[in-house]
């Protein structure tokens, strides 16, 4: 079974953001993480799911998604997000990081748990560390294209 730990922030919200994962199967063990120059903590936090998704070679694995984002749990869990793309994401935000996520999610056999957070949990406090560290890292911030293609059509 492969474990995954998953944590995003966002300082501002909207603002510099970043994400953490942790990918943990056995005795391998890797963490990822990547900063952006404006976006959201709810993208940020879907982020770190499609990338540790992204980031296992073989399809059909059994995983457990570790995450304190109540947003991508009860989206998922309570299937809100199945009817979402029903309705075309009518009214929704995030269609684009959602659209990503199911086709990676379809690939694997996940479960979420919910893990409070900032509650000393060790790898939620380290996915946390990650992605604020990735968010304060000027030099290497990227860009959230899509985020800040819809929020220039709102502002």
């Amino acid at each position: 079974m492969i474990e995954l730990y998953t944590d995003g922030a966002a300082s501002g919200n909207p603002g510099p953001g970043g994400y953490g994962v942790i990918l943990r199967s056995g005795s391998h063990y890797k963490e990822l993480s990547a900063g952006f120059r404006l976006t959201t903590n709810n993208r940020m936090e879907l982020l770190a799911v499609i990338v540790g998704l992204n980031a296992l070679k073989n399809p059909g694995q059994e995983i457990t998604i570790f995450s304190d984002s109540k947003y991508v749990i009860d989206s998922v869990e309570k299937k809100w997000v199945f009817g979402w793309v029903k309705t075309g994401f009518k009214g929704k935000k995030n269609k684009d990081l959602w659209m990503r996520f199911l086709n990676v999610y379809k690939l694997h056999h996940v479960k979420f748990v919910w893990i409070k957070g900032h509650n000393n949990h060790p790898e939620n406090e380290r996915c946390d560390e990650l992605a604020v560290a990735a968010s304060k890292n000027r030099s290497a911030l990227g860009v959230d294209t899509e985020f800040e293609i819809e929020r220039s059509k709102t502002v």
